[in-house]
């Protein structure tokens, strides 16, 4: 139980913190690539503002024809003077608008061929949007008086850049990881170890108590027996035996469910189908008695690994509680194999329940209602004790209520055995 609570402790922190990774490198990522991008449409509109066809703009240049541009409108920065925009790599197409090709500039460094400008401006007027990105390339179409301009700037650098970033945040994000994951299970154990201590505390004070009231317990049987032969057949003498024998059955189930508890059990490999089929014949009988039937549905040759005595005070306890509290008259078990798992359930007609009464069901001396009370051999340590064996066999036991019938189900880890 514990070691799942550090697993959750562990995993929660773990998954936030990847949580949060995720989102932060995704939102560096992508209002790194949008501020590019809208940088590189400024420089884009600056270029094709000062295009000139039979002068084409070269980045590293301070005017056209020979000329100063003209300046910029108030509050508007002169992108042509600013070191990005000179640094940049600008390329060109341009068509007349009868389609036929003007002019092709590869910003004279002849990283991109004509051909494979003209590959891209083609491409880029087929998309029919006039701005956006085609691999590297970030674009920007142009509508002239005379021409049509398809402007271009190279973004591999940025990209690369990016790639760069990106690869280092994940590295160090990894890391990070790695280090919150150390220091994580640290924390969990710390967080975990009290809760731990305390409840071995709590089931070793069970088993002492247990061990312990047993003594008295016979004693007052004893003398009760000896009071009984001085004076014979007594009303007060039987409420302190009745009394005594309700104690002692709660001790020794107190002391079943320390057992259950230890999981140092004994373990063999058992036909857990002639178990089960054995342990119901009982009830039947039982059941018979109380107008009611046992409709079994028990597949053939399923083996578990477990102890004998307290799978069967775990099928002991399902048909009791379904015979005992439950309502109709039919309780319907079933054991098979379900992919890696071996499920048994028990399922009954029962009064409604709401679900935080089923949520409390495997709570020690929990009862949902008085009808519990009104038996003496019933304390509540039932389904406390059933919840224990099967967690001791690596199970699992849950119930649920629904349309007027209460399911227990128990499942079990199907291994092979030789």
């Amino acid at each position: 139980m514990f070691d799942k609570s550090k697993r959750k402790i562990v995993f929660a922190i773990v998954f936030s913190l990847l949580a949060l990774m995720i989102v932060t490198l995704t939102t560096i990522y992508l209002s790194n690539r949008l501020s590019i991008l809208r940088e590189n449409k400024e420089m884009l509109k600056t270029y094709a503002e000062h295009y000139v066809l039979d002068a084409q703009p070269d980045a590293p240049k301070d005017d056209i024809n020979g000329e100063m541009p003209p300046e910029p409108p108030e509050g508007r920065k002169n992108g042509r003077n600013e070191p990005v925009f000179k640094l940049s790599t600008f390329y060109s197409v341009t068509y007349a608008k009868t389609g036929e090709v003007l002019a092709v500039n590869n910003g004279n460094n002849a990283l991109q061929s004509d051909e494979e400008l003209l590959s891209i401006a083609a491409t880029v007027l087929r998309k029919g949007k006039n701005s956006g990105t085609v691999g590297a390339m970030t674009y920007l179409i142009d509508e002239k008086d005379d021409y049509t301009l398809v402007a271009m700037i190279d973004g591999t650098i940025n990209d690369k850049n990016q790639k760069m970033l990106f690869q280092l945040m994940l590295i160090i994000g990894s890391v990070s990881v790695a280090v919150l994951f150390v220091i994580s299970v640290f924390i969990a154990r710390r967080i975990v170890r009290p809760l731990e201590e305390n409840d071995k505390k709590q089931k070793r004070f069970v088993s002492d108590a247990g061990h312990e009231l047993k003594t008295p317990i016979a004693v007052i049987s004893a003398n009760s027996e000896l009071l009984r032969r001085e004076i014979g057949e007594n009303e007060w003498l039987n409420n302190i035996d009745y009394e005594n024998t309700r104690m002692n059955e709660l001790i020794k189930q107190l002391l079943i469910l320390s057992r259950a508890d230890g999981g140092n059990v004994q373990k063999e490999v058992l036909d857990f189908s002639r178990l089960v089929a054995g342990e119901t014949l009982p009830f039947e009988s039982l059941a018979f008695e109380k107008g009611k039937k046992i409709e079994s549905d028990v597949e053939t040759g399923l083996t578990l690994s477990g102890n004998a005595s307290q799978l069967r005070q775990l099928v002991s306890i399902l048909l009791d509680n379904a015979l005992s509290h439950g309502k109709g008259e039919a309780v319907a078990l079933s054991l098979k194999s379900e992919k890696h798992s071996i499920v048994l359930s028990v399922v009954n007609d029962a009064e409604e329940m709401s679900p935080e009464q089923v949520s409390h069901l495997f709570d020690r001396f929990y009862r949902t209602d008085e009808s519990r009370n009104e038996s003496g051999s019933h304390y509540g340590l039932g389904l406390s004790i059933a919840k224990a064996v099967a967690e001791a066999h690596e199970g699992t036991i849950r119930a649920e209520y629904r349309n007027g019938k209460i399911t227990f189900t128990v499942v079990f880890p199907n291994k092979k055995h030789n």
